[in-house]
């Protein structure tokens, strides 16, 4: 469990850094220069996402069961990942109505999937893992929307086939992490 965690510290830290304004990321990036910025980011990004899914997968070895979600939460599980593949497509589909409407689509991507795993799985792994990308979902799409309200950031208008588009690949991307993906990174396979 301590390797989950401490990658969910430097992985989820990372990605935080403009959790209490832009001021601490920005004094980074003047201090560090730009490239050097980008260089450690990334390396502290995919080391805290290795110690997170080697973490994961030890504690997933020797399961500590908390509760045993009732058999229906899977199909709750399916329809919020369904859900959460659109906003993930959404936050790169230029001028799709959802990212008009929603404005962070990528964090509320993370949140729904989180809650998805959360519903799904009852152990102190899941919890731990889930529990802490839903967290920090919370706490990055709050912080988001303040920033946008500070710097009366206005998002265009979206429109019909861009977001046609971005749900038709939300759905594609589903179908094949269903199929196919899942059962190949994370060697659970949802659909036999």
């Amino acid at each position: 469990m301590l390797y989950l965690v401490l990658g969910l510290v430097v992985f989820l830290g990372t990605h935080s850094l403009r959790l209490g304004g832009d001021a601490r990321r920005d004094s980074l990036r003047t201090r560090l220069g730009e490239g050097r910025f980008k260089a450690a980011y990334s390396l502290l990004s995919v080391t805290g996402l290795l110690l997170v899914i080697y973490g994961f997968g030890l504690a997933r070895e020797t399961p500590e069961v908390l509760w045993t979600p009732p058999a229906g939460m899977r199909h709750l599980t399916f329809l919020l990942t369904l859900i959460a593949m659109v906003l993930l497509v959404a936050a790169y589909v230029p001028g799709n109505s959802i990212r008009a409407r929603l404005h962070h689509p990528m964090v509320l991507s993370v949140k729904v999937w989180a809650l998805a795993h959360l519903v799904a799985n009852g152990t102190l792994a899941h919890l731990v893992l889930f529990g802490g990308f839903l967290l920090w979902s919370v706490l990055v799409f709050k912080a988001s929307r303040q920033r946008d309200r500070a710097l009366d950031i206005q998002y265009p208008a979206g429109e019909l086939i861009p977001t046609a588009i971005t749900a038709s690949l939300g759905l594609l991307l589903w179908l094949v992490t269903l199929g196919w993906l899942h059962g190949i990174l994370i060697g659970v396979r949802l659909i036999a």
